[in-house]
């Protein structure tokens, strides 16, 4: 039996309809990622790369081509199936954290358990200490996100994308907001997660990243132009 890559890319596009006419954001991108990397998608504003990694989430439609996450065809599922198997199967990572303000640190990491029905009062608590625990962030459980600084914010987005145990972890501009010697320490984590066993897929502009990733795929108008192996 062959052994299929764990994420696989068949001639997607995406096109976006405007006022002034069809906008290509990605052109026949063919890729593959293997189980256990860390890949970095790296490429200018506006290069194509957050509408790329929002093909393999589901976030976003494809025009046309295939995407395969771990033998699912996502591009075949419907909003309802494509929900729930993105909450089991993908932790999302965002630049702008996306934390509840209402709820405290503990409570936002459970989340994802409650929206998959996989809540359970004493170990979904139990989960979620152990993950702050895992990015430093034990102390603070109770407090909400306001009370935090924006480096510890991003950390519990990480835990919180950890929750269900999801394979892949997709983080979008995740040190975007972040001083040098925070995102060195958030990268540090996301380090950790590969060795692991997670496979994580990064957007980055930041040029100065490249050498830190297992593999980079450049991208430029809507195309990868480049791939790269560390």
């Amino acid at each position: 039996m062959v052994r299929q890559p764990f994420i696989q890319l068949h001639n997607v596009v995406k096109r976006y309809k405007t006022a002034a006419g069809d906008l290509m954001a990605l052109k026949n991108v063919n890729a593959e990622i293997e189980r256990g990397e860390f890949v970095g998608i790296i490429g200018k504003s506006g290069a194509g790369k957050s509408t790329l990694v929002n093909m393999v989430t589901g976030v976003d439609r494809l025009t046309s081509g295939e995407v395969v996450v771990d033998g699912t065809s996502v591009h075949r599922l419907n909003e309802n199936q494509m929900a729930l198997w993105r909450g089991l199967n993908i932790g999302v990572v965002y630049q702008s954290f996306e934390l509840l303000p209402t709820l405290s640190l503990i409570d936002n990491v459970t989340l994802p358990m409650d929206f998959c029905g996989l809540y359970h009062p004493r170990k979904s608590q139990e989960r979620a200490r152990q993950l702050l625990i895992q990015v430093g962030l034990e102390e603070h459980m109770r407090k909400p996100p306001t009370k935090i600084s924006g480096g510890q914010q991003q950390r519990v987005a990480i835990a919180r994308a950890l929750a269900n145990d999801p394979p892949l972890v997709v983080a979008d501009e995740p040190t975007g907001n972040l001083d040098s010697a925070t995102a060195e320490g958030i990268f540090q984590l996301f380090e950790s997660l590969v060795g692991e066993g997670k496979t994580i897929v990064m957007v980055t502009h930041d040029q100065s990243l490249v050498g830190q990733f297992s593999r980079v795929l450049r991208i430029a108008d809507g195309e990868i132009v480049d791939e790269r192996v560390n």
